[in-house]
This record gives C-alpha cells, structure tokens and sequence, in this order.
C-alpha cells in the first residue's frame, strides 16, 4: 500500500513519461545494433526486429538493474533531499520527461543521438534547480578510475572514450579479416578457419557479461573460476560450430547445394554423406554480389548519362564483369574461380520490398475491417518502412550516399556471405548488452519515483533494488519503440555512414559490443550510439581512404551528442525550477 497518496499525480505522470523515454529508446538505439545488419542484407528488417526483441527484452529484464542503481544515484546526491523525499520524486519525474520529450524530437528527425546521455541531463537539469550546482557530483571520487568513471565529467570523456575505443576494437578485428581472408588467394577457404573461432570470441563476449556484470540472479564463482568458464564456453561454441553450422556453410557456400534450408543446420556432419548437388533449374546468374552499390566506373557512367554526356556514359559501360574480389578498388586479386556473370543493373540487386500492409479497406472508420486495419498499421507500419532502399537517397543530411560508396572495396560474395551468420551473431550479442546497459535510463528515475511514493522515504543508496516488474515495463515498452518508429534511425545508421558488408558489419559490431562490455564492467554508462558510430568510421577508414565515411553524416550526429545533455537538463531544470518556485493557491505573500 502506497504511503504517499497524495502524490498519486506524480506517480501516474511519472509512468507515462518513464514509459516514453523507454519508447524512445527502442526507437533511437535499435539501430546501434542492428543497422549494419539490414544494411548490409544479412538479416531482413523484420527478421532483425524479432531478434532485438526477443535480445533487448532478455538484457534489460536478465541484468539490467545494476546500472539502473548507477543511473539513480551517482548524478546528483539523493542526502541532499533527506528531509523532503517527495521533491526528489518530483525531480525524477522532471527528468525522465525532459528526456523523454527530447529524445521523442530526436528520433522525429531521424537523428541518432545518446539515450544514456539524454536522462543524464534531465537529472542534472532538475539537480541543479532543486538543491543547486553543488549537489551535483561533477567530477567522481575515488581512487584510480574513481574520478572518471562517475559524476558529469564521464559524459565528456565518453565523447572520446567511447568512439575511440570503439574504432580501435572493430578496426583491429575488420584488419585481421580483411589481410586474413578477403585479400587472400582463396578468400572462402580462409573463412572457414577464422569464422569458427569468431564465434567462440563473441560467445566468450556474452558470457563475460553475464558472469561479471550479474542482475537477478547469484553468480558463485570466484574470480580464479571465471576466466576459465569464460575461455570453456567460448571453445565449446566454436567446437559446436564447427560439427553444426560449418558441414552446411560448405555444402551451401562451396557447394552451391540450393536445396539446403537453415533448418538442416542441426544435421551438422550428416550433411557431409549427402550426394551431388543437382542442378538448380532456376540459377539464371552465378554468384551475386552482396553489395547493390555500383563501383566508381559504373557510377561515373550513369552520372554522365543523366547529364546527357553520351561517350562517358560509353565508356563506363560494362557488358561482361567478373562479379567477386575483382570489383575491389584496393588491389584485391579476388578468387580466381569467380564465374563471369552478366552484370545487372545495380537496381536489380536490391531484393523486392514487400509490404505487410495492404491498402485500407473500404468503410466507415468504426467498422470491423477498418478497425482492424487500424489496430495493424499501429502495429506494423514501423517495420513495413524500405529501410535498405531508402538508405541510399540523397538527403540534406546524409548526402551523396552512392559517391561514398563507390570507393569502398568489395570482396568475394561467397566470403562475405560467410560472415553474415556472424554478423547476426554479433548483432544479438550487441542488442543484449544493450538491453542490459541502457534499460537504466529509463527505469532508473521511473524506480526512485515508485520507491518514495511507495515507502515515503528515501531509497538507501546503492542497495535500494530495482523491482522485477519496473524492469519488464521498461523492456516493454523499449520493445514497443522498436517496431513502431525505430525506422527513423535505422535508414541513417549503416549505409548512410559508410559501405556496408556481412565481414565490415560483423566487425562493427563486435568491436563495439566489447566497448560496451568493458563499459559496463566498470560501470560506467556509456553510449551505444557512439560506440557504433566510432566503430563505423573505424572500420570505414580500413579501405585507406577518408572518403568512404561519410562525415556529413558522423557530423551531425556528433552535434546531436554536443546538445544532448544541455537541451534535456535545460527543459527538465526550467520544468522543476518553474513548479518548485510557482506561486499557491492562497498564497498571502
């Protein structure tokens, strides 16, 4: 039974406000994992969107309360506010309002910007107009890390930290494959020793997560057992790979064995006995490329055409091409058993979108098939949006996206197509993490406003618990933002940074997922938006030019971190500043 009825407003105000911010940030930070996967065809849109709810969901509810608790209290310092616990509440409440209109205007525009960050400043804001600059903790304490890893002053380190890490992490990893595998004699041969260990490094990932970072439940295992569980589960999945997924990666891959599903993958070394590959009555073109993006020849052509100029236009015309490693625009050889292939207009290796929504019914709104129409376009008009195609416009804010493109490398298809699995792979590991890491920005505030109005007193620092409950309202909600307006960001992250591919998007990914796991084992909050986005142009810069980065893009998405802060605790500081200090009813003077 609640303590403080009188105060039910608050609390009311308070959930749909905590439950905004959590839409929104399914809506803005989807993309940090997933975006390179779409982008780069691993995974369809809606595939991708089932995979992160059902990840997101697991991260937030499975171990997000820790950082939640590290949210609540280390900003400002909650004794300030001892003697009057419901001006805390309302403090809170402010702040998740702050970021939740924030971030709501953010994801409108399509711009990726820090949800961490975002409530970081609805807290401050209200901090400052509550108990005044000196009860906010700007600078950490402690020993060591202590001064950094808390307080303000990690939201400016974060800016360099978080990016910088992120670049050096997918950078080193994209660099091993592409010198290992892609730039090699036979590229596919190469992938089948390097994928299997991938995949026991980002299994090792996760499991470090869950065993250091912990959430509902008990870890009983001392920090000399830990490194060992880590090492085994890591070797045991690469060992399970390699008798499951790698027998049908070879029939498929080097094979051509068109009639295997996915499903067949459990029959592992079984697949091996099977016979020759009949022919494929329906393979009318060999070995598409994974990439749709013309290279710099074919661009300059069809630019020339549309400018009317006909003998450039002649001249980059290419009726026969080798489609594979020979498009690379860095030296690469490519396979040399490529088969010559008609090459198609890049058009035509964009996959047909198909709509889930067809059109509205005939009839009055309130009858039965328009309300039902009504209650699926709510729905599933979020992910029935062409993120792939319409990635690759040109916008005030994105630019020429195909000019960037053209002079990115491409490799071997067959290779690429090696990383994909990986890349979902890695995409779960970084959608988990995510849903550990970032839940706390909503719920962390939502927690404190049920905690007072429940209890009438202040929450013990650092031992008050996050409630199961509050934590699956946040996931839910998340996962709601997701499927309905997670669109917006998820056209300007991938292709609009940089070329995407299965090998660049599965080192993205995974060089940020470590960022984010060394991030939260010293329980610092950090951006996922920033992690991918410094792993983007890291691995962008690999092709060893600047221009296959798009920095109008990384530009502005830099600006909307510089805002960030400043904007959200403005409006929820102006928010407590104004009830705080407002005139009462019966006010005498």
């Amino acid at each position: 039974m609640a303590v403080l009825h009188q105060f039910d407003y608050l609390f009311a105000i308070g959930t749909i406000f905590a439950g905004l911010d959590a839409w929104n940030i399914g809506a803005n930070d989807v993309a940090n994992s997933w975006a390179t996967s779409v982008a780069s065809q691993s995974v369809t849109y809606l595939q991708a969107m089932v995979l992160a709810s059902i990840m997101e969901f697991a991260g937030s509810v499975g171990v997000g309360a820790r950082v939640a608790d590290t949210i609540r209290t280390k900003i400002v310092d909650t004794a300030l506010f001892k003697d009057d616990p419901a001006l805390l509440m309302l403090g809170m409440v402010c702040a998740v309002t702050a970021s939740s209109i924030y971030l709501t205007m953010a994801t409108k525009i399509g711009l990726p910007v820090s949800t961490t960050h975002s409530i970081m400043g609805g807290v401050i804001g209200m901090g400052v107009a509550a108990v005044g600059a000196d009860g906010v903790q700007w600078v950490g304490k402690g020993p060591g890390t202590g001064a950094i890893n808390s307080g303000v002053v990690q939201v400016f380190l974060a800016w360099i930290i978080a990016p910088g890490l992120s670049a050096i992490f997918a950078s080193i990893i994209f660099l091993i494959t592409k010198y290992g595998v892609m730039l090699r004699k036979n590229p596919v041969w190469k992938a089948f020793i390097y994928v299997p260990v991938y995949f026991g490094l980002a299994a090792a990932l996760l499991t470090m997560l869950l065993l250091w970072k912990g959430g509902n439940y008990e870890v009983k295992l001392t920090d000399s057992q830990l490194p060992g569980v880590i090492v085994a589960v890591g070797v045991g999945f690469a060992l399970l790979m390699c008798v499951t997924l790698m027998p049908w990666l070879y029939r498929v891959v080097m094979l051509d064995d068109w009639q295997l599903r996915w499903y067949h993958i459990p029959l592992g070394l079984l697949l091996l006995r099977r016979g020759p590959v009949p022919e494929n009555p329906d393979d009318e073109y060999e070995d598409e490329p994974v990439q749709e993006i013309s290279p710099k020849d074919e661009l300059a052509a069809t630019k020339a055409a549309q400018r009317g100029d006909v003998e450039i236009s002649a001249a980059g015309a290419l009726p026969e091409k080798t489609v594979g490693a020979a498009d690379s625009t860095d030296g690469a050889s490519g396979n040399d058993a490529a088969a010559p292939v008609r090459r198609k207009k890049p058009s035509d290796f964009r996959k047909p979108h198909k709509k889930l929504l067809k059109g509205r019914p005939e009839g009055k709104w309130y009858s039965l098939p328009v309300v039902w129409y009504g209650i699926k376009w709510a729905f599933l008009h979020g992910i029935d949006q062409d993120v792939v195609n319409l990635a690759g416009q040109k916008s005030a804010l994105a630019g020429d996206v195909e000019e960037i493109h053209a002079h990115a490398a491409r490799y071997d298809n067959k290779a690429e197509y090696m990383y994909s699995f990986l890349q979902v792979m890695t995409a779960a590991t970084a959608s988990f993490t995510h849903g550990a890491n970032d839940i706390a920005n909503a719920i962390g505030p939502y927690a404190t406003v049920f905690e007072i109005w429940n209890s009438g007193v202040l929450p013990e620092t650092g031992k008050a618990a996050v409630p199961t409950w509050i934590l699956c309202f946040g996931a839910a909600m998340l996962v709601l933002g997701i499927w309905t307006y997670g669109y917006n960001i998820m056209r300007n992250l991938g292709n609009r940074l940089t070329l995407q591919s299965p090998s660049r998007g599965f080192s993205m990914e995974l060089g940020s997922a470590i960022t984010v796991i060394l991030a939260t084992r010293l329980k610092l909050p950090v951006s996922t938006t920033q992690c991918i986005t410094g792993a983007t142009v890291g691995v962008g810069l690999c092709s060893g030019t600047w221009r296959t980065v798009n920095w109008r893009m990384v530009g502005w998405i830099y600006f909307g971190w510089f805002i960030t802060l400043p904007v959200a605790g403005i409006i929820s500081g102006c928010l407590m500043g104004i009830i705080i200090n407002a005139p009462r009813w019966g006010y005498s003077g």
